[in-house]
């Protein structure tokens, strides 16, 4: 219970003053008194006035009791002036907070084809909000919230997901292992995919469309680390699920650039499940690699391998047989000085797509048995220093190709002009799957958590998706 506060009030101050005083004024008085020794007459008043000097010590002695009682009970003036404490709820306390964690990102961007101009878009492309908890110095929750195109609901293109939700245990100093949903430990960008982490107002295209982003899985995995900065991640998870592969659609999947990379239209991006009611028939592994033992340096690589859900078999037809998704990437960054230097190769696989492209004969968009990416980039983190500010200009190229090889039948890409949606009179070309992209721009960072992005980008093949992009992102 809190203790009331007592004024000190200028009366009180005189009492506590002649309390104070009253003692020494005492003793005066009765020595003044024996020195003057007055005629036996004079006794009994004399004996009167020592008694209402007794009387008087007595109250006085009463009152600076109750003062310093009152003073006793009063709290100093800085704890008296400090705040109260914020309640706490019922079945929790002021520890359990301190083991709860928040954190989040977000991005939002304008995106401007500088050929096809009636297509530039802005948007609000991801609010994501984490929540963490210790349960103790070797049990931790970690979990990721996220609303992706400002609006979520049945009439809008937006979502509302979880994208991580997994614990932690350490088992040794140099062990723990994980279970839920998680990112994979797949290029630079995957588990690092933080605005303020990346150049550029979008993510690379080859870390979009070869490696989806940001890719995750259900399962569990074990995860070491070495003092020499060797590291190692092994694990079992769900895999991919081909079994709702769109061999016939209506119109081009993606029409720019922007939709390319939003429309789920690379092999992986349309068969990775997230945990989301996942077909767990075909548990897929994985291993990846990182030496980060030099400064400024981390080099490694990664591999996934696991049967996917086959696409079902056409009526009288043979089964289509064991449709294996494997795909393995390597990547290496180099930071000195100011710069920052990285590439990543990823290529992956499909097998036994023949017999379901062959029982969809003329479709522009088979399975491919292969496809892969590339990117080489260079950056200068510290290129311009403006005092609390920070100007760091990039230059990426890359290449992607989401059907480098095909096994069965090949696609079949309408000629001319084709419908791009439903809407009268809206008509282009069908896009290619394979382009060479270069990107220059720079991030001016605000704080290291705020940044403004600017770009442009250059497209070789699709020479419509050619833009000019500009974002804001931040990260707490």
């Amino acid at each position: 219970m809190k203790r009331p506060s007592v004024p000190v009030t200028r009366q009180r101050a005189r009492h506590l003053a002649r309390a104070l005083l009253a003692p020494a004024a005492l003793g005066f008085a009765v020595s003044a008194l024996a020195a003057a020794t007055p005629p036996a007459s004079s006794e009994q008043r004399l004996e009167q006035r020592v008694e209402d000097l007794a009387e008087q010590l007595d109250a006085l002695k009463a009152e600076l009791a109750r003062l310093q009682a009152e003073r006793a009970l009063a709290p100093p003036a800085s704890v008296a002036a400090a705040p109260a404490a914020a309640p706490v709820a019922a079945g929790t306390s002021a520890a359990g907070f301190e083991k709860l964690s928040l954190w989040g990102y977000g991005e939002a961007y304008l995106t401007h084809p500088t050929h096809v101009s009636g297509e530039s878009q802005a948007d609000l492309a991801r609010a994501v909000f984490g929540i963490g908890y210790q349960f103790d110095d070797r049990t931790s929750f970690n979990s990721e919230y996220e609303i992706e195109h400002a609006v979520a609901s049945s009439g809008d293109v937006g979502e509302m997901e979880v994208e991580q939700f997994f614990l932690d245990h350490q088992l040794t100093p140099w062990g723990s292992v994980r279970a839920g949903l998680f990112l994979m430990p797949f290029g630079l960008l995957n588990e690092h995919h933080e605005p303020t982490n990346f150049y550029g107002v979008q993510r690379n295209f080859v870390e979009t469309l070869i490696l989806p982003s940001t890719w995750r899985e259900g399962g569990f995995e074990f995860n070491a680390h070495g003092v020499s900065g060797l590291s190692v991640s092994l694990g079992l998870t769900t895999g991919m699920n081909l079994a709702g592969w769109d061999y016939a659609p209506e119109f081009p999947p993606y029409r720019n650039a922007l939709e390319l990379e939003n429309n789920g239209a690379a092999p992986l991006q349309a068969s990775h499940q997230e945990l989301s009611l996942a077909n767990a028939q075909h548990p897929s592994g994985h291993l990846a690699i990182n030496y980060t033992g030099l400064p400024g340096l981390k080099v490694g690589g990664a591999l996934f391998s696991g049967n996917a859900v086959e696409v079902p078999s056409a009526p009288n037809a043979p089964p289509t047989g064991t449709m294996r998704v494997t795909l393995w990437e390597g990547h290496a960054r180099w930071q000195m000085s100011g710069v920052d230097l990285s590439a990543v190769y990823a290529h992956g696989a499909i097998g036994n797509t023949a017999g379901s492209n062959l029982a969809n004969p003329g479709s522009p968009n088979p399975i491919p048995s292969a496809f892969y990416g590339y990117y080489l980039q260079a950056a200068y983190a510290d290129g311009l220093n403006l005092g609390r500010y920070r100007l760091a200009p990039f230059v990426r190229y890359e290449y992607y190709n989401l059907g480098s090889s095909y096994a069965g039948a090949a696609p079949a890409i309408p000629a001319g002009s084709v419908p791009l949606s439903a809407t009268p009179g809206d008509y282009g070309l069908w896009p290619k799957g394979q382009d060479r992209v270069w990107t220059l721009g720079a991030n001016f960072y605000v704080t290291p958590n705020v940044v403004l992005k600017l770009d442009y980008q250059t497209f070789d093949v699709n020479r419509d998706f050619t833009r000019f992009d500009l974002g804001l992102g931040l990260a707490f």
